[in-house]
């Protein structure tokens, strides 16, 4: 399941367009907004995507660390799972403490 970011409205995997407040999901997605923002954030050096302990087998054979440029949007478009993709991203960072 996706969640718009501007009205909290949850809807399908496969879904482009917020049924409520007809955003674009694409870029206004929990998931979209958080990999802008783990994108914009100097500290990451990459993007870790950990999977669910159930995920599909699609799912299952996703997970990695990627450059921050590199990393895949989610939800995965080959996810199975009946409750929807729940992969989701990690930071690593490039230093803890200032």
């Amino acid at each position: 399941m996706q969640t718009c970011s501007l009205c909290n409205t949850s809807t399908s995997d496969d879904a482009v367009q917020c049924p409520n407040c007809q955003a674009d999901l694409r870029e206004h997605s929990l998931t979209a907004v958080a990999l802008k923002a783990l994108r914009a954030n100097p500290r990451v050096r990459a993007i870790r995507i950990s999977v669910a302990a159930d995920a599909c087998s699609y799912c299952a054979g996703q997970p990695g660390t990627y450059p921050k440029d590199q990393a895949p949007r989610l939800p995965h478009p080959g996810c199975s799972h009946p409750q929807g993709c729940r992969c989701f991203y990690e930071p690593v960072l490039e230093q803890i403490f200032p």
